[in-house]
Parts: structure tokens; sequence; C-alpha cells
């Protein structure tokens, strides 16, 4: 059985692997949610976080130390891609376990329903995890392709304009729209490319192509610090692979090897 555990949002990774075994590698407090995720690698597994003043000082556990804990991004690097993804799948639930604690029509707790849905105790109303669906879009005119810095970025890293679906707007309208928000650009052509799940905390985030159509770039001051078209072969730091980001800005670049 494979265990992901989190605390404090970090995810426990002794060796670079998640751990395995027919009991939790780190004891359990009592009153623990586990979650029963789906099979992976023919193996069942189960997740669930430790509370924040969790004492590792008073537990036998064999494998805890300081450094068995790092960021879930930070193990992109480290695991294979299907267990990375199931960590970020078993987040999502810790967060929404987390943030869903009480009915939002009669007030009453939420207790867990099925493995993905929680249902309140009094007027059985189920829910599900609110899913932040968000797109990106890679502009390109001619060899060029347009790059920003958002403010909300850590580091010097160039990326993608980006922005959340609004209710009532099909996703290309939203691509329209926060391109022109946050840049005055027009584009065409709009493709879809491709999406993944980004769990940072929760969210969807779907990918596409578009060419510029027009329009002098003028930007959002509150989203955006900086922007341009750069060249192929002039490109300044970009998002790590992880990334829809980098994966559309990779994509772009094989027609120039």
């Amino acid at each position: 059985m494979y265990w992901i555990i989190f605390h404090n949002d970090q995810l426990f990774l002794p060796n670079g692997v998640l751990p395995r075994g027919e009991e939790s590698p780190i004891a359990t407090p009592e009153g623990t949610h586990i979650h029963s995720l789906p099979i992976l690698d023919g193996e069942p597994c189960q997740a669930f976080a430790l509370p924040t003043n969790y004492d590792f000082g008073n537990t036998s556990n064999r494998q805890v130390s300081d450094s068995s804990f790092i960021n879930l991004r930070t193990s992109y690097d480290l695991l294979p891609l299907s267990h990375y993804l199931m960590a970020g799948k078993a987040r999502e639930l810790i967060h929404f376990d987390d943030t869903v604690r009480f009915c939002s029509v009669c007030g009453a707790p939420m207790r867990w329903h099925t493995d993905i849905s929680k249902q309140c105790i009094a007027c059985e109303r189920e829910v599900w995890p609110s899913i932040a669906t968000a797109i990106i879009v890679r502009i390109t005119r001619d060899d060029e392709v347009l790059l920003v810095r958002a403010r909300n970025f850590r580091g010097n890293y160039y990326g993608l304009v980006a922005g959340f679906l609004e209710t009532g707007e099909t996703l290309e309208e939203c691509v329209r729209r926060e391109v022109k928000e946050e840049t005055n650009l027009d584009i065409t052509n709009i493709s879809y490319f491709a999406n993944q799940p980004w769990p940072y905390p929760s969210g969807q985030m779907i990918g596409f192509t578009a060419d510029y159509a027009g329009g002098s770039l003028r930007l959002q001051d509150e989203e955006l610090s900086t922007a341009a078209f750069f060249r192929h072969d002039h490109l300044p730091e970009i998002p790590h692979k992880l990334s829809m980001a980098r994966m559309l800005i990779d994509d772009w670049l094989k027609k120039y090897e």
C-alpha cells in the first residue's frame, strides 16, 4: 500500500519516494480521516494530513526527519508522473476537507459521504471539491512569443497570459477576454492545446495557442509587471517543466530545432 502524507502542505517523501507498507509509517492521531485513493501501480493508496502542531518527537517513526518533507512542486522532479499526480489529488481532497466543514445552506457540520464528496448531517446536501478552472495561452507573432511577468510570480522568470474562467463564458471567450484585459492585444486562431490538474490548491489549467492579430501592449498594472515579444533564440528565464506554460513554450520551440 502507498501512503501519501502531508504536514503543513509539505509532502512526506523519505528517500525521495512515496512510502509503502501495510501500516502508515507515521502514527495517525485519533480522529484523522484517511482518504482512500484510486489504485496506484496495482496497489491500494491512502492519504491523510497531520495536524499543524503534530509532535514528531513523541513518535516511534523510523523514517521521520525534517528533510523527509518537501514541497509538492519539488516532488515533480523526484517522483514518477503518476505518483506526483496522485499526491496532487490527495492534496486537493485534504484542502476540500479543511475548507468545507459546515453546510453552506443550513450551517450544520459536514461528514464524508463518498471518497470524493461530503454530506450535511442535517439537510443531507452533498458537495464535491470545487475546481477552479483557469486558462493559459501562448500567443505568437511570426518567430516571436509573448511572455509576461505577473506580479505574483516568485523569481525572475517570464510566463504566459493566464486567468480564471468566469461564469457564463466559454473557454475561448475567457482566453480572448484575459488577453485583452491584461495586454490590450487582439488575438485570432485560438486553439486548444492540453490541460493539467493544478493542485495549488485545487485547480485545472487549460492550455491554448493563439496568433497575434493586432493592438499595442498596454498592461493591466495590478496583474502584470512587464510583457514583451521575444524571439525563439533570445528567450528570458522561463517556467519550470512542471507547468503548462513551459509545455506550451517547449512545444513552440520544437519548430526551431
